[in-house]
C-alpha cells in the first residue's frame, strides 16, 4: 500500500521528532507516512530548509508547515 503522506525532516531536528510524536494517533488508525530527509529531495534543503517539519499530502501536493496540532492534521487530511 502505498504512503498518504510524507513528513518532510532532516537529522537531528528536534521539531522532527516532535512532529512524529503528533502524528502518531493517526499512524496507529492506518495514515501510512513517509519519512523522507529534505537532503535527498532536488533542491529540498533551499525549499524546505527553514520549513521543516512539513507534512505533504501525495495525492494533492498539499503542506501542512510546523507548528501543527492534531486538529490540524484531521483538518488537513480532510480537505479535497
Amino acid at each position: 500500500m502505498s504512503p498518504h503522506c510524507q513528513l518532510l525532516v532532516t537529522a537531528a531536528c528536534h521539531l522532527c521528532h516532535d512532529a512524529e510524536t503528533v502524528l502518531m494517533p493517526f499512524v496507529e488508525h492506518g495514515l501510512l507516512v513517509e519519512t523522507v530527509d529534505i537532503v535527498e529531495l532536488d533542491g529540498g534543503v533551499e525549499r524546505y530548509g527553514m520549513r521543516i517539519p512539513v507534512l505533504r499530502h501525495l495525492e494533492s501536493g498539499r503542506e501542512l508547515d510546523w507548528p501543527f496540532s492534531c486538529e490540524q492534521i484531521a483538518t488537513f487530511l480532510m480537505q479535497d
